[in-house]
């Protein structure tokens, strides 16, 4: 979790403090990461290392593409706390959905906590001297609604990181083509390509194989509730790391938001 949370803290770094462009940005973090899994899959696996393009596929790499983007553009406007928490919610309120659409019928109390987490996000989005910018929200909500639908593609592959290798291994390279078709004023310093490494190749790449080997060993709903800590990580680091003020807009939106999620996927585990 503290990997998945860097990538805010590493994001925002970079951007906040124009070290790099978000085009640049997401063109190295999505090589840098390709590059990663495949040598973390390679060293461990090398039969898997050859079939990693066939684990993958290209509807879930476009879901990747769009969530990396997205999510860096983003973080040029939000704070690392507040674009986490975003993130989440999103991510989670696209899990729900598509249930709902596939014909899930929630209960009156996960009923309650949806509205729970919607009303804090409302909370958390509406005027005020604290609110969010409402472009990089919107950004990141759209971030997190590809990496949910992204989530859900994965959810019946066999083997998750040689798939998640793979889908990168097809992201990547496209992101590098419509980089070099499509813009023209990248910029970057030294800083900000290492900040983008560390988020490709770490907190993505890394990250990734840590959750994949804990998964086996916890329950879906301990899985899914441990991912609760991710926008608290977020937040603490901001204000480690980057000298971001915490409101109290952003805890009251955040007890809310995440409260309500966690009642909603206690109640689907009972």
């Amino acid at each position: 979790m503290i990997a998945f949370a860097a990538n805010s803290v590493l994001c925002r770094q970079a951007l906040g403090n124009d070290h790099i462009d978000p085009v640049g940005f997401t063109t190295v973090r999505l090589l840098s990461g390709a590059i990663m899994l495949s040598v973390l899959i390679a060293l461990k696996n090398r039969a898997a290392s050859r079939t990693m393009l066939q684990g993958g596929s290209w509807q879930s790499a476009a879901a990747l593409l769009i969530y990396a983007i997205t999510f860096s553009f983003a973080y040029v406007s939000l704070d690392a706390g507040i674009g986490a928490l975003i993130l989440f919610a999103a991510v989670q309120a696209t899990m729900i959905g598509v249930g709902l659409w596939r014909g899930d019928r929630p209960g009156i109390v996960e009923w309650a906590g949806m509205a729970v987490a919607v009303g804090g996000l409302a909370y958390l989005l509406s005027p005020g001297l604290n609110a969010p910018p409402l472009s990089g929200a919107a950004l990141m909500a759209l971030s997190g609604i590809a990496w949910g639908t992204y989530s859900r593609y994965g959810r019946s592959v066999e083997n998750p990181m040689a798939a998640t290798a793979g889908n990168f291994l097809r992201a990547a390279p496209v992101m590098f083509i419509l980089t070099l078709i499509l813009f023209s004023n990248l910029r970057s310093d030294t800083e900000g390509i290492l900040l983008a490494v560390a988020s490709g190749a770490l907190a993505s790449g890394v990250g990734y194989a840590i959750w994949y080997a804990a998964l086996p060993g916890l329950a879906a709903s301990t899985a899914a509730t441990v991912q609760l800590t991710v926008p608290a990580i977020a937040a603490a680091g901001g204000v480690l790391f980057l000298g971001e003020a915490t409101s109290l807009r952003l805890v009251l939106a955040g007890t809310l938001i995440l409260g309500g999620v966690a009642i909603t996927i206690w109640e689907k585990s009972d």
